[in-house]
């Protein structure tokens, strides 16, 4: 090949560019001699480091760059995520809650549950992610999903993490240069230079020599520095569609080192928008995420000061705002944007580290050994994460559509002008009949059924199936594998750990490498 891909530079640090510097040096590390990555990160400009809560996708990835994850719950201050948990979304009484857990329902992709806890519900009383899954029970009761005596990265119950955000890139950045051989070079960008072809050529910086490259991945957050500045690739606003726009956060220490630690995110619907709480291993990580448009700051500074019991003023938040959307296309030329260079969306599902993951492996499994296929591998990665991002966009939108929240705020958010048509063109259909994986025939969808199925019947989805009794055959499996979920219930809560003490144990014991 007369013009091989050598060189990769990636410009930017914090998660996504440590993260995906240790991707990409993992999959090349048999081939060092013939691809060199290097990464610019500037030490003047901070990274947002809010992302707390990561997809059970982690694991996998943790594990495949090399990371013991013993080390990782003890440098990043992390804890076990077992879903995500809704409070107040549907009417915001006091009831009023539902999971979305990481573990799928009983017999799932091989016997379908859900007809017949719609047939039974009335009688049943119980919550549909109860009745098919037994992991709401270990969220309510605080307790992990596996055991110390467990391997690493394998448990008991589908997890997650969540995790300090600047913790987490300083460990990848220490385990990318110092065992996968990344080189760091630490300055600022003063320019990106194109050549005739429309090319990134090279990086020049403030006071090291310039760095060229074959192929560069722009990890510069929000200002997209390469995708966007340089090749100027125009983002997509989506902010008629999810209306949040701004966020407040902040850390809060434990009354002591007994307090109970969450093993899931709550999210707890406001006026105008929501509030996260996280629970680390050595604090909470509390923010509200709200549309400027129906209050302004310092009402928001208010509402979280009020959820978190103190005076306002006390409040010493960090400000993000923000603009919901994505790139028009994510690869153009020999450039592709991970990260917040990509695009942003509100944190309800926690999806901002998983897409990092996802692109990063794309780039890692898919680069071509010459620059002149780049074309065809970008308009693949391109048709891909359009596709992802729009399916993200759905999914968080759908949160917003079956609440009954009054406020203007709530109105807004359901109306049908701000909602993509192949959504509602979805839940006309599952007014007559469940969500199914047939649903999402994608070979690239990010939710699966089962997630569509948790957050519907959570928010009190009705669905007829008074033509449809053939989705109700072999009722004698449905109610096995309902006995099964409630002996899972009732067996799990009794010998899985409470999380606290797991957290404290990992202190000083550590799970069996596998």
């Amino acid at each position: 090949m007369s013009d091989p891909i050598q060189r990769i530079v990636i410009v930017g640090g914090g998660a996504a560019g440590w993260l995906t510097a240790a991707i990409l040096a993992k999959q090349f590390q048999s081939q060092t001699s013939a691809i060199k990555i290097t990464l610019i990160e500037s030490s003047d400009i901070p990274t947002v480091g809010v992302g707390e809560g990561t997809w059970p996708t982690m694991r996998n990835t943790l594990r495949k760059i090399g990371i013991d994850e013993n080390t990782f719950f003890r440098q990043c201050n992390a804890s076990f995520k077992q879903g995500n948990q809704f409070i107040g979304w549907y009417d915001g009484k006091a009831d009023d809650k539902y999971y979305h857990p990481f573990s799928a329902p009983q017999g799932h992709n091989k016997f379908d549950l859900s007809p017949f806890w719609i047939q039974g519900m009335q009688q049943t009383k119980q919550d549909f992610a109860s009745s098919v899954c037994f992991q709401p029970k270990l969220c309510d009761l605080n307790l992990a999903p596996k055991s110390i005596t467990d391997k690493q990265y394998q448990g008991q119950a589908n997890y997650g993490y969540h995790l300090d955000a600047g913790k987490f890139a300083q460990l990848i950045k220490e385990h990318t240069i110092n065992t996968l051989g990344v080189t760091h070079v630490i300055d600022t960008v003063e320019q990106v230079k194109v050549d005739a072809l429309g090319n990134i050529a090279l990086i020049e910086l403030n006071r090291t020599a310039s760095i060229s490259g074959d192929f560069f991945i722009d990890c510069t957050g929000f200002s997209s520095l390469l995708l966007g500045q340089a090749l100027g690739v125009p983002f997509i606003k989506k902010s008629a569609c999810l209306l949040a726009d701004s966020a407040l956060a902040v850390q809060l220490p434990y009354a002591n080192n007994e307090t109970p630690v969450a093993s899931h995110t709550q999210s707890i619907a406001q006026s105008c928008g929501w509030i996260w709480d996280i629970g680390l291993s050595n604090r909470r990580g509390v923010g509200y995420v709200y549309a400027s448009e129906y209050t302004t700051t310092a009402q928001a500074k208010q509402t979280l000061a009020d959820y978190i019991g103190v005076d306002s003023a006390q409040l010493n938040a960090k400000e993000i705002t923000f603009t919901a959307g994505h790139r028009e296309k994510f690869w153009h030329k020999n450039c592709v944007a991970i990260g917040l260079s990509a695009g942003f969306l509100e944190p309800l599902e926690a999806s901002a580290l998983m897409l990092i993951e996802i692109s990063a492996d794309y780039v890692a499994q898919q680069l071509p050994g010459c620059k002149s296929l780049l074309p065809i591998v970008a308009n693949r990665f391109n048709q891909d994460m359009t596709i992802r991002w729009q399916k993200i966009i759905e999914f968080l939108k759908l949160h917003y559509l079956l609440s009954k929240r009054d406020e203007p705020f709530w109105q807004a958010m359901r109306a049908a002008s701000s909602t993509p048509e192949s959504l509602l063109q979805q839940l006309k259909l599952w007014q007559y009949q469940p969500p199914h994986e047939y649903d999402f025939s994608s070979a690239v969808e990010t939710f699966p059924a089962a997630s569509y199925l948790y957050v519907l019947y959570g928010m009190h989805f009705k669905t007829d199936l008074s033509q449809r009794d053939h989705l109700l055959s072999q009722p004698q499996i449905a109610e096995k594998l309902f006995q099964l979920n409630e002996q899972a219930r009732v067996q799990l809560s009794q010998r899985l750990p409470e999380h606290r003490a797991l957290l404290t144990k990992l202190q000083t014991h550590g799970f069996q490498k596998i």
